[in-house]
């Protein structure tokens, strides 16, 4: 399958034009969904702490065998970690949850 075409940004990084978003997904929905999704060509992953989701999407990352740098990744956190540790703590645990060793996109929910 082609990957969905994507955007460059002024950092030299780029950000596919198609995203695949996980509400309301529970953690099995969503490993199954993400594997398929980036089987049929998705690159970009949309999911959020609040969306209790975290773990099966990473789940679903691995499933499909596309390489972790193919696929861009969004996450959001909540606002109890509004403040300079708070950001760093939700990064922590999202990424844990998440399996990944880094994060492309992490938006305020």
């Amino acid at each position: 399958m082609t990957a969905a075409p994507r955007i460059p940004l002024s950092s030299g990084h780029s950000i596919p034009q198609l995203g695949l978003g996980t509400w309301p997904l529970d953690n099995t929905q969503a490993a199954e969904v993400i594997a398929t999704a980036l089987e049929l060509g998705y690159r970009h992953v949309d999911t959020a702490e609040n969306y209790g989701n975290e773990e099966g999407v990473g789940e679903g990352l691995r499933r499909s065998g596309v390489p972790r740098e193919d696929v861009f990744v969004t996450t959001k956190f909540n606002r109890e970690w509004h403040s300079v540790g708070g950001v760093r703590e939700a990064w922590e645990r999202s990424v844990r949850r998440l399996g990944l060793d880094y994060l492309d996109l992490f938006l305020v929910h």
